[in-house]
């Protein structure tokens, strides 16, 4: 791999002149502003109607754990069949699923919500480990970071905008309103993947696959083994089960402003201007850092490194700001560490995972972000709904981060002895 520095000219030519990848990128931007309404939303409902910080952990749980339980059938499918019309159905699917979200108006029909956020994330957990497989088909090898770098800062970019304006459309026009706009999203998404025209190497080993190909013990198994011939790939793989304890914040964030940061006297305000922070950082991270790793792979194990003591400092700190301003300039470093860590990882592990594996490898690397982040997530609610501040919530996750920081440090030793 080339050591070339990552720059926007870079980025500008990649979207330019590779239409596949065009049509994947604005894919993402539609479907992903879409989510950030529904999020907003979903939190505010949710808190409405309960008041309980553990039912917006259930909330985190549901929405994103059946990735962990669904990640080696997703990986599997994602390996045995087309990777793109695997992208299709899920966003068509997601359609429908979001809009029946519309229905639910009181305490009652919770449990129809909680049904609705577990197929939504069914979907999900089939769409985006092909998502991520494809990268490395559709551009070319020295062009995979700045091909991830972009899409992490699409999704950040999505984040501090579809939370900063789904705040203010569910505060002017109704909860109901971000539904149907996310609905609307998912059907965008697909008509552009529909459009993407590229050879899927895999296809040629399994051209007719039974369902017992597919849906077997057989490919899950042999993707185990994969991974466990190279301890490298493995320590690459729980990098994102250690950026998954962030998922604390999905509660910490939204009560935090809950109690102290109102906007104009709004709850829900207060939430999206930290939603914001967190995707200005996220924003952020990847373009700085690329320009300092390059392609260069040591310096992207070395930015990993970098990014969990970032995300550990700034959230000890985040649990002492005084103010909103404060809070969000912590949130906002310390997600620049945390989407570096993101955008770094992933380019490691295409780089170093064979093709007719990605799907596999990439359903297990989702799939353990989402149980950390899930459970961290409802653990957080539990403990502040029996005493624990949000604040003391922030900083206890501080502390937590610098343990996968001590556990990539002392893994760069199996890269010595290559």
């Amino acid at each position: 791999m080339s050591d070339q520095h990552i720059s926007l000219p870079r980025y500008y030519a990649l979207v330019r002149d590779n239409a596949n990848f065009r049509r994947l990128w604005l894919a993402q931007i539609v479907s992903e502003l879409g989510d950030w309404f529904y999020v907003v939303a979903i939190y505010d409902l949710v808190f409405q109607l309960t008041g309980s910080a553990q039912m917006i952990g259930l909330v985190v749980l549901l929405q994103i754990l059946p990735m962990f339980f669904l990640g080696p059938t997703a990986g599997a499918v994602n390996d045995r069949v087309s990777r793109k019309a695997v992208m299709i159905v899920a966003d068509l699917t997601r359609a429908g699923i979001v809009l029946a979200m519309a229905l639910v108006h009181t305490r009652d029909q919770l449990w129809l919500l909680y049904l609705l956020l577990l197929s939504e994330i069914a979907s999900a957990s089939f769409f985006e480990p092909g998502r991520s497989a494809v990268i490395p088909n559709i551009v070319a090898e020295e062009e995979v970071l700045a091909a991830n770098a972009l899409s992490a800062a699409t999704w950040s970019f999505n984040l501090a905008v579809g939370a900063g304006v789904g705040g203010l459309v569910v505060h002017f026009l109704g909860r109901n309103s971000a539904f149907v706009i996310n609905s609307l999203s998912f059907l965008a998404s697909a008509a552009l993947i529909s459009r993407m025209r590229f050879v899927e190497p895999h296809l040629a080993e399994h051209q007719n696959p039974t369902w017992l190909d597919i849906l077997g013990l057989g490919p899950v198994v042999e993707g185990i083994g994969y991974v466990k011939r190279d301890l490298r790939l493995v320590s690459l793989l729980f990098l994102k089960f250690g950026l998954g304890f962030v998922g604390a914040t999905l509660v910490i964030l939204p009560l935090v402003a809950e109690h102290e940061f109102h906007v104009a006297g709004a709850a829900v305000l207060g939430m999206s201007t930290l939603f914001m922070a967190r995707g200005l950082g996220a924003l952020l991270g990847p373009f700085v850092a690329g320009r300092l790793a390059g392609s260069s792979e040591p310096r992207l194990r070395l930015g990993v490194l970098a990014g969990f003591l970032t995300m550990a400092a700034f959230y000890l700190l985040f649990s002492r700001a005084l103010s909103l301003v404060g809070a969000s300039a912590c949130v906002v470093a310390a997600h620049a560490g945390g989407s570096t860590i993101w955008v770094f990882s992933t380019t490691l592990l295409q780089l170093n995972t064979e093709d007719r594996f990605r799907g596999r490898v990439f359903a297990a690397d989702f799939g353990l972000n989402m149980l950390a982040s899930s459970l961290s997530a409802y653990l957080a609610g539990f403990a502040i709904d029996r005493g624990l501040s949000p604040r003391a919530g922030a900083a206890v996750l501080g502390c937590v981060m610098f343990l996968p920081a001590v556990a990539w440090a002392l893994a760069q030793r199996l890269w010595r002895e290559r």
